[in-house]
């Protein structure tokens, strides 16, 4: 028999431990063996690729999971959680990376669901709606407790995940991906908020995929590979590049713009559109906004939240109407077509929510793949499951996924892995321009290296890359070209040879920048 794996005591001021956690499934270890302590009033980051075993392990610890194998202290007494009900009894709350809210209820009633405050003559919908305004005062969000989820920007919503788990008043919160939809301004507040919870003993467990944000919160480090810990420091004593070296083997880069082949002719152009506030104000969030895309380039599209890339792409894609101008695809006026007839002329988007645009989830893997281009393999009333099969193999070689199959549920698949599915399911239609917004919103750095070589690839065969990014590090990736939105209009345009700082002054960042 086998030695049990040794670790080191818990340190004095740990408040939970895992020991020796292994969680299978199947014969997939997910988690092998991993020891991890959460210390009293500190952050503790856990830092890791796509598929590294993350959230399986966050989910063990709030009472989603039970490991397989392996035991947890709480307060150095042994504890199993039967549910997350049990968890959050005990103090232990999470905050998961995709939304977990009911979009047709309102901020207050999705902050209080299962918990329901009573008074004397039943439930007390006034106290939640006072209690939901102090939460929301707090996040610095000026958000009415009944307001529906559905009519709030992902941001938004985003800060309505974080209100319901500061509610519950846990001692162990913790933070899976809880900045991905949020703007700089929004990260700042959330970084007062957790400093003032671990000033009050409250300990956090922060996870996510922006490196240098993550940093400047964190107070020990933790990096997950392969379903194992590969290294553990003090903030004082890592940086970014000692997180990537443990997180990927190496020193990653997100490429460059691929080179040695000449642009063809204009395929997208955007003249002179405008998009009206969805508010029914008389604002507009995109203004007069004129651009043009050639076959083969390239082209990020930079700027804050609310500068209007969301609704300049939704609005070309045919999602949101156009208050003004036109949009042509090789030179024919589209701006009156469907989503459908877009995509089949040659014009795909790949959202910024792939869990609520991008997929559908209670499909498989190779029918979210084949969804888009279900045309290609029905005749009549018959469909040709071999056709599909042929389709959906390739696509999963081609954009490789990291998948047991086409049959797999798509709910098994990391975050970076359903994003390669979105866009294969894109590809799959053969689109002229492609346009992506927000690509690598809440996949790791490995994960956007692979989205952005397959893109690259594409735009050398000819394909036209439009995508919108709020990560600096990312327009000087692989775009040819850097277009910087602010409020709904073009501030700057950049081509090589451009820093960190110009982008950062052309959308209004210059006083961060210069920090």
């Amino acid at each position: 028999m086998n030695a049990a794996p040794q670790f080191e005591p818990a340190p004095a001021d740990t408040v939970l431990a895992a020991r020796n956690i292994v969680k299978s499934y199947g014969g997939t270890h997910a988690l092998k063996s991993v020891n991890f302590d959460i210390r009293r009033g500190e952050v503790t980051t856990l830092f890791g690729e796509n598929g590294a075993g993350k959230s399986t392990l966050m989910k063990i610890l709030s009472g989603v999971e039970t490991p397989t194998s392996g035991s947890i202290e709480l307060d150095g007494r042994p504890v199993a959680f039967s549910s997350t009900v049990d968890a959050r009894n005990r103090g232990i709350s999470i905050i998961h990376q995709e939304l977990s809210l009911a979009p047709n209820l309102s901020v207050r009633d999705n902050i209080f669901m299962g918990r329901e405050l009573r008074g004397a003559t039943g439930l007390d919908f006034a106290e939640e709606a006072r209690q939901t305004r102090l939460l929301m005062a707090d996040l610095e969000e000026d958000i009415d407790p009944l307001t529906l989820v559905q009519d709030l920007r992902l941001g938004q919503q985003q800060i309505v995940e974080i209100a319901r788990a500061l509610s519950v008043d846990s001692r162990i919160l913790i933070m899976d991906e809880p900045t991905s939809a949020l703007s700089a301004t929004e990260v700042e507040v959330l970084f007062r908020v957790i400093r003032d919870l671990t000033a009050r003993g409250v300990s956090i467990v922060y996870i996510s995929h922006h490196l240098e944000e993550a940093l400047q919160i964190t107070d020990h480090a933790v990096v997950l590979r392969d379903g194992t810990i590969t290294a553990t420091a003090k903030a004082k004593d890592i940086d970014l590049e000692w997180i990537v070296r443990n997180m990927v083997g190496e020193n990653f880069d997100l490429g460059s713009p691929p080179a040695g082949y000449a642009f063809g002719e204009v395929a997208l152009s955007i003249e002179d559109v405008s998009i009206a506030d969805s508010s029914g104000s008389d604002r507009l969030v995109v203004g007069r906004l004129s651009l043009d895309v050639r076959a083969g380039e390239i082209v990020c599209i930079y700027g804050l939240m609310g500068a209007g890339r969301t609704e300049l792409l939704e609005c070309v894609a045919g999602r949101l109407p156009a208050a003004g101008g036109r949009v042509l695809l090789e030179g024919d006026d589209i701006s009156r077509l469907s989503i459908a007839e877009r995509i089949s002329r040659g014009l795909v988007l790949v959202p910024e929510d792939r869990q609520r645009d991008g997929l559908v989830q209670t499909m498989s893997v190779g029918t979210n793949l084949s969804l888009a281009s279900i045309g290609a393999f029905v005749t009549g009333m018959f469909l040709s499951r071999s056709r599909e099969r042929s389709l959906v193999e390739g696509s999963i070689r081609d954009v490789r996924v990291k998948t047991a199959g086409g049959s797999a549920p798509i709910g098994s698949l990391s975050g970076g892995n359903q994003q390669k599915v979105v866009i294969g399911k894109m590809l799959t239609t053969n689109p002229k321009v492609m346009l992506l917004d927000e690509p690598s919103r809440g996949i790791d750095v490995g994960a956007k290296a692979e989205v952005f070589r397959l893109l690259g690839e594409r735009a050398t065969q000819g394909l036209a890359v439009v995508f919108s990014t709020s990560e600096v590090a990312e327009c000087l990736g692989i775009a040819h070209r850097i277009i910087v939105m602010r409020r709904g209009r073009i501030s700057a345009e950049f081509g090589a040879g451009v820093t960190k700082e110009q982008i950062m002054a052309a959308s209004g960042e210059a006083v961060i920048a210069s920090s």
